[in-house]
């Protein structure tokens, strides 16, 4: 049996979800570490208090009941571009009107295919209550090693105890349509059984994964008979995932626009620069329904929540509509992931985490992006172009969405690179503890559940009842900032770095959006880890450092025939003995690009940049505004 244990501070015996994962497999006559794998890539052993998933799976093992899911579900189906006010264009020299689709029709809920309704073939192998599957972790778990071990003699193979046999029945878990996607799957898995896990569930339990070297037989999945289809040449993958070609389409309009993107030549044409990551607010159904309207907007990639499948929409050379900032745009790539901010279990997958992590990898060594944070962003980390648009900048993929296990998936964590005094801190709380109160995730004023956070809050002075620091731009005139889940403006996460403006016992300050902001940072408890590297502060004799939403050119950039875009601050005020963490130095650029036929589309380029982590969001500086500087170690 493998070593497991039950809630935090109990025996070392199993308990609780431990001992249902160890009896599940003794019954059944599946490896445990088999058991766990699953598990573990479905729901990270999580039950979600009986919530179903995106794909109407419950518990720890994701069995699916997508006719009871739909018939509760209350689901927002414009997607999370359809809501607020933002031009996910971004161009005020094109601005497109917000997107407002009218309602998608949900799945017919009579018409269910059968790998989303694996929990009636669950309590018919057991005996259980479909409820009890549902509802109970040791049920659910049970339920799920019948599935496995009925895959294994469906297969024609025994109950064998070695692991490495086991492959073909992982593969059938997955309910894939195509080979690609259910080998995927099945990797992942023997992928989680070599490096090992453990956490402490939202049950309370904690679990553990010990390593274990297992190459799997794969042979073992030749018997599924699923079509092996050869990969369309057009998508921009890595091998090691499940990817399709779903293209956006590219059509001119009757009234002279087009949609839903805009044809380029990147890297030629102008660098990619950043990875923008969303959710989708909507069920894969929708997303790819809205993706395919040419009245709508684009990005470049879809990611399935239950197995991690990819879609590509948008070649990577072409600029999608996705970020609300057309300098971003210009410059990114956009990941959308299935899901919902509010709701991180029940849709942040780990088989959607390691996809997303093997596709941005990929992505950064063909464009040369640096895996940090200040290259990787979260739309919520996109800066609204002008003080107009800094209001309604969309706010996904949350305080929930975990950066730390993301940035160990994609080989770069989140380490100290500096001593006690170093000049900068790259925040770093623990995913799992930490757990700073929500509200607003069920309607206006209620409390979301508790849940791991990648987000430090963020006062005017070094204690737990100061007040909120504020954020003039997401809370224009005299609005406060607040503790709700889409409120970007007291909040700092994993991975951003800031320069440090005082450290005073178990608080830390930094310097955010003009003014010294605290979190909490105890040694036994740290929420940060120090850091070194480039700041930026003003100009001697310079009162302020103006900040930009987008590095635009100076007008004398510009040749006649593109209309010069205004270089407007935004109206932060940011004196300038105060430092700001540069992210990268850049020439400044505008891509114009307002017609169909991509021949007329112009870049204009002109003076420097430098990126700043101005507070939860990104801006930009002139170079000549600023001077550069090491920070302190």
């Amino acid at each position: 049996m493998l070593t497991t244990a039950g809630p935090a501070g109990a025996d070392s015996d199993a308990t609780g979800l431990a001992r249902a994962f160890a009896d599940a497999a003794e019954r059944h006559g599946v490896p445990e570490s088999v058991l766990l794998g699953v598990s573990y890539l479905t729901s990270r052993w999580d039950g979600h208090d009986g919530a179903p998933s995106v794909s109407g799976g419950y518990g720890p093992m994701h069995l699916t009941d997508a006719a009871t899911a739909l018939a509760t579900a209350s689901e927002a189906t414009g997607g999370h571009h359809a809501h607020g006010t933002e031009d996910a264009r971004g161009d005020t020299s094109r601005p497109l009107p917000p997107p407002s689709p009218g309602p998608r029709n949900a799945p017919d809920a009579g018409a269910v295919p059968a790998d989303l309704r694996t929990l009636a073939e669950a309590a018919e192998l057991t005996g259980l209550d479909p409820a009890e599957l549902r509802t109970g972790n040791a049920a659910n778990v049970a339920g799920g090693a019948a599935l496995l071990a009925a895959a294994q003699r469906d297969l024609g193979h025994p109950a064998s105890g070695d692991p490495a046999d086991w492959y073909g029945a992982v593969a059938a878990y997955a309910g894939a349509g195509t080979r690609e996607a259910a080998e995927f799957f099945a990797d992942e898995v023997y992928a989680v059984i070599n490096e090992g896990a453990s956490r402490v569930t939202d049950s309370g339990d904690r679990v553990t994964l010990p390593p274990l070297a297992v190459v799997p037989d794969t042979r073992t999945a030749d018997a599924l008979g699923l079509p092996a289809a050869p990969r369309d040449p057009r998508v921009e993958c890595p091998r090691s995932v499940s990817c399709a070609w779903l293209p956006a389409p590219y059509e001119e309009l009757a009234d002279g626009g087009y949609g839903n993107h805009d044809q380029a030549r990147r890297p030629a044409s102008q660098s990619v620069d950043y990875i923008v990551i969303h959710d989708t607010e909507a069920t894969w159904e929708t997303t790819l329904d809205l993706v395919q309207d040419p009245e709508y907007v684009s990005w470049h990639y879809s990611l399935r929540s239950r197995d991690g499948h990819i879609a590509q929409h948008v070649a990577g050379e072409d600029v999608g509509w996705h970020a609300g900032n057309w300098y971003v745009n210009a410059k990114s790539i956009g990941l959308e992931h299935e899901g919902f901010l509010t709701d991180p279990d029940a849709w942040y997958t780990e088989a959607m985490y390691r996809t997303s992590a093997r596709l941005v990898r990929h992505l950064a060594r063909e464009y040369d992006i640096p895996l940090d944070r200040h290259h990787i962003l979260g739309h919520d980390n996109v800066q609204g172009p002008t003080d107009a648009n800094v209001p309604g900048m969309h706010t996904d993929p949350g305080p929930y969405w975990d950066w730390a296990h993301y940035f160990d998936l994609l080989g770069a964590p989140f380490r100290a690179t500096a001593g006690p005094r170093g000049g900068l801190v790259t925040i770093a709380p623990d995913y799992e503890t930490h757990t700073p109160a929500y509200e607003d995730c069920e309607g206006a004023g209620s409390p979301c559940a508790p849940h791991g956070s990648a987000a430090v809050r963020l006062h005017t002075a070094p204690a737990h009842d100061a007040p909120l620091v504020r954020d003039p731009g997401t809370h224009p005139g005299d609005g406060e900032s607040s503790t709700g889940v889409n409120d970007v403006g007291a909040r700092a996460s994993a991975g951003q770095q800031f320069a440090v403006a005082e450290r005073r016992g178990a608080w830390t300050a930094i310097w955010y959006l003009g003014q010294k902001a605290w979190f909490h940072n105890p040694a036994d408890a740290p929420t940060a880890v120090n850091a070194r590297g480039w700041v930026v502060t003003g100009k001697d004799g310079a009162a302020t450092i103006p900040v930009h939403g987008r590095a635009y050119p100076e007008a004398g950039a510009y040749p006649a025939d593109v209309p010069v875009q205004p270089v407007v601050p935004l109206s932060y005020e940011i004196p300038a003995d105060q430092e700001y963490a540069v992210g990268l130095r850049t020439d400044s650029e505008y891509y114009r690009a307002v017609t169909f036929d991509p021949a007329g589309h112009q870049v204009v380029r002109g003076e420097e940049y430098f990126q700043i982590q101005l507070g939860h969001r990104i801006a930009w500086v002139r170079a000549d505004d600023v001077e550069l500087r090491r920070s302190s170690h």
